[in-house]
């Protein structure tokens, strides 16, 4: 499997709760079963990314937090194999200090993007699970990534925090990194057959659309089909220490993914970013 460079993708949403580590951790194993060498990387303190593998937060093991020590740990001592084509980064609780920890530092929001550097030559995307709000691990995110992929609910109040998020990528795009662009709204947790829910459906669509053709960061995103329906396995596979491919990769969870992760590669086909063979196993 072969891709132009690294794809980092930065998977952002300042709410908690949205499925966004769920997103990362599935999207990724999928984007590892259609052979694509895969590193999640996760930067929320509460670990709950690792717990998809079965790792606990433990202050031993180097981890996120390392990569912004000083000196830092070098990444690849970092790593955790996950499943074939799949390693990550785990999190603990320690990284919640990071925020304060940095401040101060010269040149703070690019520390992550030079810690992955090393890593480039040994990975074909690289996921980054970030924290609820849009705080310094945030913005490092951003700085390192060159897309962004916004899980959220179907939710009126949602598409106003859409609305600020997609502020900050224009921020972060104007000074700190200017290829950045915002590509993909991932419906998580999705009512199929709320009315409110397919109104907002429709709003956001309708608010992406209107930039299309403008100078922003997000004049071509859209909404990444299909949404993922609200399935119970995506909630219990966790406590397990697996994916939804390894818990039940024929409910309805692990076909959403299944599918997403299929419209993702088509969209990097089109930008010539991954090889036309890449696809999903079933």
């Amino acid at each position: 499997m072969a891709v132009a460079h690294p794809r980092i993708v930065a998977l952002l949403n300042q709410k908690g709760g949205v499925g966004k580590t769920t997103t990362t951790v599935n999207l990724g194993a999928a984007l590892a079963l259609a052979g694509l060498r895969t590193l999640l990387v996760d930067l929320d303190p509460q670990s709950n990314l690792s717990l998809h593998f079965g790792v606990e937060a433990d202050e031993g093991r180097p981890s996120t937090g390392s990569l912004f020590a000083d000196p830092p740990v070098a990444a690849a001592a970092c790593l955790v194999a996950g499943r074939d084509n799949l390693s990550f980064i785990p999190a603990d609780t320690e990284l919640a200090l990071v925020e304060g920890e940095l401040a101060g530092r010269e040149g703070v929001q690019g520390v992550l993007r030079e810690a992955l550097r090393p890593l480039h030559d040994r990975f074909d995307c690289i996921l980054l699970d970030c924290p609820p709000g849009l705080g310094v691990l945030s913005v490092n995110a951003l700085t390192a990534a060159h897309e962004v992929f916004v899980p959220m609910q179907a939710q009126y109040l949602a598409l106003r925090g859409l609305e600020k998020l997609l502020g900050t990528v224009q921020l972060v795009a104007a000074g700190l990194n200017p290829g950045l662009a915002c590509t993909g709204v991932i419906l998580c947790m999705h009512e199929t057959l709320s009315s409110h829910g397919k109104a907002v459906v429709e709003d956001i669509r309708g608010h992406l659309e209107q930039f299309r053709g403008m100078d922003v960061p997000w004049r071509d995103c859209r909404v990444l089909q299909p949404p993922i329906r609200r399935n119970i396995k995506l909630a219990e596979a966790p406590s397990f220490g697996k994916t939804i491919f390894d818990y039940d990769p024929r409910c309805p969870g692990a076909e959403d993914y299944r599918r997403l992760a299929e419209g993702v590669l088509q969209m990097w086909r089109e930008r010539g970013a991954v090889s036309p063979a890449a696809s999903v196993r079933g």
